[in-house]
């Protein structure tokens, strides 16, 4: 399905695109439970590099991201219905990726925020970011739009791994 279709869609393909969404949103939702306590607390304390954007950048831009996010998942599920045996296969393959870079999204969430572990943080985001990568690569395979989406997606968490990995050092 090509992006300048996504207007065009049957109910089916409407509930797909908002589940896929809604899926992608609730990872931010569960992430943020471990995130927003932190925020005035922990965070506000801790050292922060010089390039550490204002706090309230953080949530338009993360609930921005995690809707392309679900935009790329539904691109790539609803390519499943006429494709092969063989690219079936492949599509599964990238929609498991998919959920697992969701899963350590979450996880990294848990790690900084939640634990006040930016060491531990470190590790896991470098592992989110390969999980990222793979996933893009994936979606490539079936649909250039969806890996498209995935681009600002893997570029923020590029600069949050340099926030964290700041934050580690300077702590």
């Amino acid at each position: 399905m090509k992006i300048n279709n996504i207007l065009r869609l049957s109910s089916g393909q409407t509930f797909k695109l908002i589940i896929a969404i809604v899926i992608s949103e609730l990872a931010g939702i569960i992430g943020s439970v471990f995130t927003t306590p932190s925020i005035a607390g922990w965070y506000a304390g801790i050292v922060k590099p010089a390039l550490n954007p204002p706090a309230w950048v953080f949530g338009p831009v993360w609930t921005t991201l995690f809707a392309l996010m679900g935009i790329a998942a539904f691109l790539v599920w609803v390519s499943y219905a006429e494709a092969s045996a063989d690219k079936k296969k492949v599509i599964k393959v990238a929609l498991i990726l998919f959920g697992v870079q969701l899963v350590l999204n979450t996880l990294w969430s848990i790690i900084f925020f939640g634990l006040h572990n930016p060491g531990g943080a470190l590790i896991e985001i470098v592992i989110l970011w390969l999980a990222i990568l793979a996933t893009v690569i994936a979606f490539a395979k079936i649909s250039k739009p969806a890996a498209w989406l995935l681009l600002p997606y893997i570029l923020w968490v590029s600069f949050a791994m340099y926030l964290n990995y700041a934050i580690w050092a300077l702590n």
